[in-house]
């Protein structure tokens, strides 16, 4: 008896000594991820600690924008070497306009160029070399956080649709079948928007979007002087534009002002007369 008594008790230990060691070892995560309660295992408390400069860039979502103007001899030419250019790279065009030279206006283009991101720096460099470069503007945006979240979204609608799929197999009812098929038909409909808007979004992180603008010479104000002679000659340079930009306006005017002389004549010469009859009366 004493022995049966015996072996209950270290029974009864060893059952409270695994439960209180479940305990202590078992963690929970709230809906946002956070860590909360227990112990944390040591494999996970290397991923929770830490700051943010300990992140690697190199492992972030980031969508690069830019714009890029070039002064060009030849902006047409220019741009048919930007696309040559930009398709050995292994991107695309989105746009391309071109505007030949007239008598009334310069020659221009204007591409949208999508450059593979690993790809972009190189790329920057070659197509500054097609003419002088008026200016380079680049804007990165971080949008981890937003590709994880659709990825996160889409996980958790692919299981529920392959869950009501194995419901709809197994369902043994018409009203079951009917409820679970509206309920599949709406959890694909969102499944697809999320895939087409993670599509969108990994296009975008994949291939950076610049605008290049190629203009002809003179179009872009080159630098303000830097010496007493460079500024003498730029003040003779708008001065003698001025004055021809002058005598051009007077030139389109000057027919109208004949015309309005004439007229002026004829005006005068009619009061004239109607003044002398008024005389002799």
């Amino acid at each position: 008896m004493r022995r049966t008594w015996g072996v209950i008790a270290v029974l009864m230990t060893a059952a409270m000594l695994a439960g209180c060691t479940a305990n202590s070892g078992s963690v929970s995560t709230d809906s946002s991820g956070s860590v909360s309660g227990g112990v944390v295992p040591a494999e996970d408390a290397r991923d929770i600690t830490g700051t943010t400069s300990d992140l690697n860039t190199a492992n972030r979502d980031v969508i690069t924008t830019g714009s890029l103007s070039i002064t060009a001899t030849d902006p047409v030419k220019a741009s048919e070497s930007a696309v040559t250019i930009t398709e050995q790279a292994g991107g695309r065009i989105d746009s391309r306009s071109e505007n030949p030279a007239t008598d009334i206006q310069p020659a221009s283009a204007n591409l949208t160029l999508r450059i593979p991101s690993d790809e972009l720096d190189r790329t920057l460099t070659e197509l500054k070399k097609l003419g002088r470069l008026n200016f380079v503007s680049l804007t990165a945006k971080d949008v981890t956080q937003q590709s994880q979240d659709l990825d996160a979204r889409i996980t958790a609608l692919t299981t529920s649709v392959d869950r009501l799929l194995a419901l709809m197999v197994s369902a043994t009812t018409t009203t079951d079948l009917i409820s679970i098929e509206s309920a599949l038909s709406s959890r694909q409909g969102e499944l697809e928007s999320l895939q087409s808007q993670r599509d969108f979004l990994a296009d975008q992180i994949d291939y950076s979007t610049v605008q290049l603008e190629l203009v002809a010479e003179g179009t872009v104000a080159a630098g303000g002087p830097d010496t007493f002679w460079t500024g003498v000659i730029a003040g003779w340079t708008a001065l003698v534009t001025a004055l021809g930009g002058l005598l051009i306006g007077l030139g389109v005017a000057l027919p109208w002002l004949i015309v309005l002389a004439i007229f002026t004549a004829i005006v005068l010469l009619i009061v004239r007369l109607f003044a002398r009859r008024r005389k002799p009366a």
